[in-house]
């Protein structure tokens, strides 16, 4: 069966997630979702929309979507859902998972990475962040996880802004574009968000990588706030040597792994023909062949890291010693 595409939904307590959440549990739009939500979510979904309870963790909603509660392990309930659903048992053709509020998204995503029976049923399509607009700013300058959440996200959807300052609001849209150049930011009203802002947007695929300008990354230098998380991007229109990249990536984690919150990227490997699709996640990361390179487009490297900290000159550096024109042993550095 075809790879179940999965949209993990995060965003800091009170952001909108299960507002936007019972929305799509009950609108008559015609697809069959898997909502997996986290028992700590801040409201939980309302019971009195609930149709058919086929077992203590899964519920049929009235419009054919599927609502479970994770109480332990998420991989066992991926799992599940996936076999229910090859054996007919469920019919849902894509899964929503929101994290709690105060939830690192970081374990969520790694999921998709490290356990093979999941890598080969899921597909992670997007991490999308669900922003409180007139409580950001504070969230932004107390909390960790709510920057972090903003770092993730490759697409921010910006709530609540009837209620805040359109002024304050611009401030906001330059912090998270500082903070995260990569994901677009869109303004949102659940009653009548549109489902397409959040499904099929192959944010964690990079097909749009290429589009990736780091027109941003300069406000990060200059920004009041000092946010800890920033990113920046790394372009070649050289090829890189593959056992290069691959020793100076397992240095870099080695040294980053844990302020290294996502980095990804579109990568031109000398003698392939084919362009590289890598991400990655902490000390996680794999990398998938993509299409053939056109005879009518450059073929550049763009690579995106975001994180805590990140001393970009080191990523520079012992990247450059990846292409063909350097000594291989620099890489030992």
């Amino acid at each position: 069966m075809q790879a179940i595409p999965v949209t993990i939904l995060t965003g800091f307590l009170g952001a909108g997630k299960t507002t936007l959440l019972n929305r799509i549990l009950t609108e008559q739009h015609g697809q069959r979702i898997a909502v997996i939500e986290n028992e700590f979510g801040e409201a939980g979904i309302d019971q009195e929309l609930l149709v058919e309870q086929t077992e203590d963790e899964v519920v049929v909603m009235n419009n054919g979507c599927i609502c479970c509660t994770v109480r332990s392990d998420l991989v066992r309930i991926l799992g599940d859902l996936a076999r229910r659903r090859e054996a007919g048992e469920l019919d849902f053709t894509r899964a929503i998972i929101e994290t709690t509020g105060l939830a690192d998204p970081l374990p969520v995503a790694q999921t998709f990475f490290m356990e093979e029976s999941i890598r080969e049923a899921y597909n992670l399509d997007a991490i999308i962040t669900v922003v409180d607009a007139k409580h950001a700013m504070g969230q932004l300058d107390e909390h960790r996880e709510a920057r972090e959440q903003a770092g993730f996200a490759d697409r921010i959807l910006l709530s609540k802004t009837d209620l805040a300052e359109e002024a304050d609001t611009a401030v906001l849209i330059a912090r998270l574009q500082a903070i995260n150049p990569r994901a677009p930011i869109s303004r949102v009203q659940f009653g009548v968000t549109e489902l397409a802002d959040i499904l099929d947007i192959n944010g964690f695929n990079l097909d749009d990588i290429l589009q990736v300008e780091p027109k941003f990354l300069a406000a990060g230098h200059h920004h009041h706030h000092h946010d800890d998380i920033g990113s920046f991007v790394y372009r070649s229109a050289t090829p890189f040597i593959y056992e290069r990249l691959e020793a100076v990536f397992d240095e870099l984690i080695g040294r980053f792994g844990k302020d290294l919150l996502r980095y990804k990227g579109i990568l031109n490997i000398q003698g392939d023909e084919r362009r590289l699709v890598f991400q990655g996640v902490q000390a996680v990361a794999g990398g998938t062949p993509g299409a053939p390179w056109r005879a009518d487009e450059p073929r550049e490297s763009v690579l995106v890291f975001i994180g805590r900290n990140l001393p970009r000159e080191v990523f520079y550096g012992v990247l450059a010693m990846c292409h063909p024109d350097e000594n291989p042993q620099a890489t030992e550095s």
